[in-house]
């Protein structure tokens, strides 16, 4: 397996792998629209994993000055438990800390208590926060 950055033939592999996780996305986490922007704003900060020529996982990051953020953890459901997601924490914090960056933040859906528990195991705690979020129309 290897851990690089997103180039251009990665597209159809990620959306793929985006659609497959969340077949019905609310509409600011449409995968082909989220991939687009993300590649005009830091597209440095998008990160994939591969075997075999093939898109097995991929994670986006973030970075504003203050704080880092992942988003976007999928690994093809064939090639999870293998350290694919961890793999990619790592490679995405390491990139983040050359940033300057020094405390990392994601959200997990409500839920979700194997992503809760790999994030645990690779140094991430919960923290007593509310999240909130508003849509903003264009």
């Amino acid at each position: 397996m290897n851990i690089r950055h997103y180039c251009d033939q990665d597209k159809n592999g990620v959306i793929k792998l985006w659609q497959e996780d969340e077949p019905t996305p609310s509409p600011w986490n449409d995968p082909i629209e989220a991939l687009l922007k993300k590649q005009i704003f830091q597209p440095g900060l998008i990160f994939i994993a591969e075997e075999g020529g093939e898109v097995v996982g991929t994670t986006m990051a973030g970075y504003d000055g203050h704080r880092g953020w992942i988003y976007s953890v999928v690994v093809d459901p064939l090639h999870r438990r293998k350290g694919v997601a961890a793999s990619l924490l790592v490679y995405a914090e390491a990139e983040l800390g050359k940033l300057g960056c020094v405390k990392i933040n994601l959200q997990v859906r409500d839920g979700n208590d194997g992503a809760v528990a790999l994030y645990k195991s690779l140094g991430y705690s919960v923290e007593p926060r509310v999240s909130m979020g508003k849509t903003i129309e264009a």
